[in-house]
């Protein structure tokens, strides 16, 4: 895991998603165009939270967050997405 130089503002959350499965647990390779969207990720940079809430997930944290979640960006030729620690629904 690189260091970034984004600064999420807020309640924000920089995550940078894991490789989706490339085979079945009983071993058939899944093609690129079948396969889900990741929903797991690492956090890589978290912003300072706001008054009222302050922010839980800290980098390096492995998160669950839903199918549709966050902003997708590309920055260093690397594929993130920024979301609202509200859309994190578990750290692993």
């Amino acid at each position: 895991m690189a260091k970034v130089s984004i600064k999420p503002l807020a309640d924000r959350v920089l995550i940078e998603p894991m490789a989706a499965e490339t085979k079945t647990a009983s071993g058939i390779y899944i093609p690129d165009t079948a396969k889900e969207k990741p929903q797991k990720g690492k956090v890589v940079a978290v912003g300072p939270g706001t008054k009222d809430d302050k922010v839980t997930v800290k980098v390096g944290d492995t998160v669950l967050y839903g199918k549709y979640a966050g902003t997708e960006l590309k920055f260093s030729g690397v594929d993130y997405l920024m979301m609202r620690e509200s859309d994190i629904l578990a750290i692993i």
